[in-house]
């Protein structure tokens, strides 16, 4: 009777995609991709693309509901857990490095079917340390999937994704995961999604119990419960009944039921809830709530659609990707209610040659055809074994494989010899991709935030990606000196790479300083050297980027004169030099407030120069000067002897009298920090904050849990991670962003002057202390 149920599926046109008893020696099979890819026109059309991230704070289940998305779509043929006693981990962490450690430490690409619908995902880490692929990630990709933990809720690092969701102005959905975990409450991540996010949210479901009774969900738009049974809670969309049976246990996966009577009142309460968010956000529902209309399904879906497309509503939906529960109403929300390629407007800028700021913006044609000219960004570079892997996302036109494009930064032409889509790192060729598809080529040298296009628009280049600057630096050097070749192919790959790990060589202490996001960002890159390259590294401690000062207005007026038989060199600048307000202490700014010819207008960038060269290193430590405006009021020059390199001397000379005549001060770079540890280590975590000079600005309790939030400074918070898990019995965890600069106490002060003055020679080293 089933295999019957099943010939009858086939011959009504249904996908046979559902386990047939393996006592017939049938086994489930993956679709063949290839095949799927093309409808009947030859070209998928926009309306049957998705381009979507899925972003979230450190192990809320990413990667896991990643797997459960493949494995439903019928993509991969089992599932895997990250860090699973098997051993195998998640398709999508496909480094060895991420399965060893459980994390992931890169965004991996793959793309899938579900009803017919191609949808491209990008799976992207946690860790604050890696967050410029989270960023890149969001650049290039239409809607995202925010996913929060049903017990930690909104947490440090879903702050930072729905900034960077925001920047991009991405629609998104969220989905509460974990609701099988003891003390896990959607509720409450609903409240802080509202509280903390400032979004207009709703629940698009309820759970029917939780923790170790969450049995199921109730679709508060249709009004029906939805209970997963089975091993794995899989079901196909009740085409026959027979579709819905598990042959292993004999039982239904899947059942549609009524809600149960406990849970009426609740659901009705919500799904008035649900419809007065929307329709505060939607003019067309708000037109039918005020005249006290109930809107059909159909209205309601389409009002979501719009509002969520504007990012006025966040819809929030329910489930447990390990326990496989929630995950297929899912992706039934990803096809209703995110934009396809032709609702996202993308816009380039034209690259004028006068320099002006006025960028004139086009744009993007969403067509899938190659009537418009070629377009695409590459947003994401990685060694594979076959060179240089360039991920691109093509924004208009149509990319085939031996064309020709242009890089319109550097103006070079490149063919493209091999064209791939990825599935984690697993390639799969193809001849064209068209607007909208995301893609990988081979063998190009560029670097990340490249613009392509053909020659017919080689004036064109997309906006760039936004790279936050790095946090941490550290000494690091190869253990043996024959590998000095292995260890500077290695720092040149992940330069490129990774646009936050950034290298440069310290002429005073003759080391190669690296700097990145934080110390689990630069613990990887040093694994991998030695992984990759067979190059194991030695680091010193990391250094924290302190600045300097000063702490009041002060005026200046230098004249650099040189005489040396013939034309010399004459440069006067007057003004003064003013601390910026604290928020601005990253920044170094200019101002001409001449008049006349005094200086010539000419000469006022080299005074610029002259100021920004000698803010590079310090009087006090060394330390980068910031914080500045260096405002230039008058000054003189001379017919013969003034050129540029004399007010280049000038605006160095004038900073470096400002600076004698003035107090300096140290900064140092301040993060936000985050602690989650029971109940009855609260005291010596707090005691462990105090001693480390930190602030605590907020604290927050979960039933046996405290959150704690605090401002600590950078250069107390190293070896932090060790003293948190041994007062916490390895129960407590943190997490840490950059969140400002101020300055540091007067002891680390002192301590940082007589460190540079002893590195320097001008002060004798202390007997008993190593120099540095």
């Amino acid at each position: 009777m089933r295999v019957l149920g099943a010939a009858t599926a086939v011959a009504l046109g249904y996908r046979p995609l559902f386990r047939v008893p393996a006592a017939l020696g049938w086994r489930r099979k993956q679709v063949n991709w290839k095949f799927c890819r093309w409808c009947s026109s030859g070209i998928i059309p926009n309306e049957k693309i998705r381009n979507i991230g899925i972003s979230a704070h450190i192990d809320s289940g990413k990667t896991t509901l990643t797997e459960r998305v493949l494995y439903y779509t019928g993509r991969i043929a089992q599932m895997h857990e990250v860090k699973g006693k098997d051993g195998v981990g998640a398709v999508m962490d496909s480094m060895e490095l991420e399965r060893q450690r459980g994390i992931t430490i890169q965004s991996a690409a793959t793309y899938t079917m579900w009803k017919d619908v191609n949808i491209n995902i990008i799976d992207t880490p946690g860790h604050v340390d890696f967050t410029i692929e989270v960023e890149r990630a969001l650049r290039v990709l239409d809607g995202a999937v925010l996913v929060l933990c049903a017990v930690g809720g909104v947490q440090c690092q879903t702050m930072t994704v729905n900034r960077q969701m925001k920047r991009y102005n991405v629609p998104f959905l969220t989905f509460i995961n974990k609701l099988d975990r003891l003390g896990s409450n959607p509720a409450r991540a609903l409240q802080q999604m509202r509280s903390k996010l400032n979004h207009n949210a709703a629940f698009m479901q309820i759970p029917i119990g939780l923790e170790g009774n969450f049995k199921g969900i109730i679709d508060l738009i249709e009004e029906r419960a939805i209970f997963f049974d089975g091993d794995f809670g899989r079901f196909l969309r009740a085409f026959l009944p027979l579709w819905n049976w598990d042959y292993r246990s004999d039982k239904l996966i899947i059942r549609y039921g009524e809600i149960p009577a406990e849970l009426r009142a609740a659901a009705a309460d919500h799904r008035q809830e649900l419809i007065e968010c929307v329709a505060n956000s939607d003019e067309q529902l708000g037109e039918l709530f005020l005249e006290e209309k109930v809107p059909s399904i159909s209205d309601l879906k389409l009002a979501i659609r719009r509002a969520t497309l504007s990012r006025s509503f966040a819809p929030v939906f329910l489930g447990s990707a390990l326990k496989n529960k929630g995950v297929q109403p899912l992706l039934d929300a990803v096809l209703e209610y995110l934009p396809n390629p032709s609702e996202v407007q993308n816009y380039a800028l034209l690259n004028q040659e006068d320099d002006s700021k006025e960028k004139t913006k086009i744009l993007m044609n969403s067509k899938r055809d190659n009537s418009h000219p070629f377009v695409g960004l590459a947003f994401k570079l990685e060694a594979g074994r076959f060179g240089q892997l360039t991920y691109v996302r093509n924004y208009q036109g149509e990319l085939r494989k031996g064309d020709t494009i242009y890089n319109t930064r550097t103006g070079k032409k490149v063919r493209v010899q091999r064209l791939v889509r990825m599935h984690a790192d697993v390639m799969e060729d193809v001849e064209e991709v068209f607007a909208g598809d995301i893609c990988a080529l081979f063998g190009i040298d560029c670097a990340s935030g490249d613009t392509f296009t053909n020659k017919d628009n080689s004036g064109l280049s997309m906006e760039s990606i936004h790279v936050p600057d790095p946090v941490i630096s550290v000494a690091m050097r190869p253990s043996n000196k024959n590998d000095l070749d292995k260890f500077s192919k290695g720092i040149g790959r992940f330069t490129r790479e990774d646009p936050t790990f950034k290298v440069h060589f310290d002429i005073e202490s003759k080391e190669t300083i690296v700097s990145g996001m934080g110390e689990l960002h630069l613990e990887i890159y040093a694994q991998r050297m030695e992984r990759e390259y067979g190059c194991p590294c030695i680091t010193g401690k990391p250094k924290v980027a302190f600045r300097e000062t000063i702490t009041a207005p002060v005026p200046f007026e230098f004249t650099h004169k040189k005489q040396s038989g013939g034309a010399g060199q004459f440069g006067k600048v007057i003004g003064v030099l003013e601390p910026l307000d604290p928020e601005n202490y990253t920044k170094l700014e200019f101002t001409d407030d001449t008049f006349g010819t005094n200086v010539p207008k000419q000469f006022v960038p080299a005074v610029e120069k002259g100021f920004l060269d000698a803010c590079e290193k310090g009087p006090l430590s060394g330390h980068k000067l910031s914080g500045l405006r260096f405002v230039l009021q008058d000054g003189a020059h001379h017919m013969v002897d003034s050129n540029e390199i004399s007010f280049v001397r000038a605006g160095e000379g004038a900073l470096k009298q400002a600076l004698a005549n003035t107090t300096l001060c140290i900064l140092e770079p301040i993060m936000a920090v985050e602690i989650i540890a029971p109940n009855e280590f609260q005291g010596s975590v707090i005691a462990g904050i105090n001693r480390r000079h930190g602030v605590i600005t907020g604290q927050d309790g979960i039933e046996d849990y405290f959150t704690l939030y605090a401002d600590v400074p950078l250069n107390n918070m190293f070896g932090y991670s060790t003293e948190l898990r041994s007062c916490t019995e390895g129960k407590g965890e943190y997490t840490m962003e950059y969140c400002r600069y101020q300055p540091c106490l007067p002891s680390t002060q002192e301590d940082l002057i007589n460190k540079y003055l002893e590195a320097t020679g001008q002060l004798p080293v202390k007997k008993g202390k190593a120099k540095n």
